[in-house]
């Protein structure tokens, strides 16, 4: 499903994905492919969160996107969280080729499940890749995230009070001013967040030990890829949804002009 949004000075066209039943079963195979022509603009987004449903057996759920992102186009991939259900198998994998002036945004994250019912991390498996091509298929991001059951811990040990996981990428020359304010504004919040208070220094000036005992909410890093910095990547952990969905609202505001209205409002 297609539609304009935003005021009609804004020529950007945006895409809701639907599935029937509202998620995605056991054994389904999803593949689909965009092609966004020089000088136009994009959003690919959800209604809701996507719903991956229990496995039956050993069957893996997949989703694949391909998109082509012509010269001075921008494609906007900006969905909301995956959860995965109980015992739940998950792979999606997300292929982007574009050239020197095409700009991207993709958000890509999971929570832990559904929170209501009591699980948390309790899929057997997620598998999220995202690559990004140049011309001549020349690698210039290549990632993946796996988070598997394991024999000696379970994902929710690994987590620990973490529930959320997200990563953000801003590409391009479109977005420039967007990724140095994104970078200023990471380092500012990491900066303070991991501010080690006075009043938590003992008699030799180090830490105490109660200081290290209280996790952070939430932590995100910031880090540039590509020839001359075109490309910046953000990586979050957090204790809530809300608090995700708050960051990205918020950092990515300034793409209003460009998109018609800012995201995750």
């Amino acid at each position: 499903m297609n539609s304009q949004v935003g005021s009609s000075e804004t020529d950007a066209v945006w895409i809701y994905t639907l599935t029937y039943g509202g998620g995605i079963v056991s054994g389904d195979s999803i593949s689909c492919g965009f092609s966004i022509g020089d000088g136009c603009t994009a959003v690919l987004t959800t209604q809701a969160s996507t719903k991956v449903y229990k496995s039956l057996g050993s069957k893996c759920s997949e989703q694949i996107l391909e998109a082509i992102i012509g010269s001075d186009a921008l494609l906007a991939v900006i969905p909301d969280p995956v959860t995965c259900f109980s015992t739940a198998r998950y792979s999606q994998k997300q292929i982007f080729k574009v050239v020197s002036d095409s700009s991207l945004v993709m958000v890509d994250w999971i929570t832990s499940g559904r929170h209501e019912s009591g699980e948390k991390w309790d899929f057997k498996l997620y598998k999220s890749t995202n690559h990004i091509f140049l011309e001549g298929d020349q690698p210039l991001f290549l990632d993946t995230v796996l988070l598997e059951q394991g024999s000696n811990t379970s994902i929710s040990e690994r987590m620990q009070d973490y529930q959320v996981m997200a990563m953000v990428i801003l590409l391009g020359p479109k977005l420039k001013q967007i990724q140095n304010q994104v970078q200023e504004n990471v380092k500012r919040m990491m900066s303070e967040q991991l501010y080690i208070p006075s009043t938590g220094l003992g008699r030799q000036g180090k830490a105490s030990p109660d200081w290290y005992l209280t996790k952070p909410t939430f932590v995100a890093s910031c880090s540039i890829f590509g020839p001359k910095g075109i490309g910046v990547v953000v990586r979050i952990a957090a204790m809530t949804t809300e608090s995700v969905y708050r960051f990205l609202h918020q950092q990515l505001a300034g793409l209003k002009p460009l998109l018609g209205v800012s995201p995750y409002c």
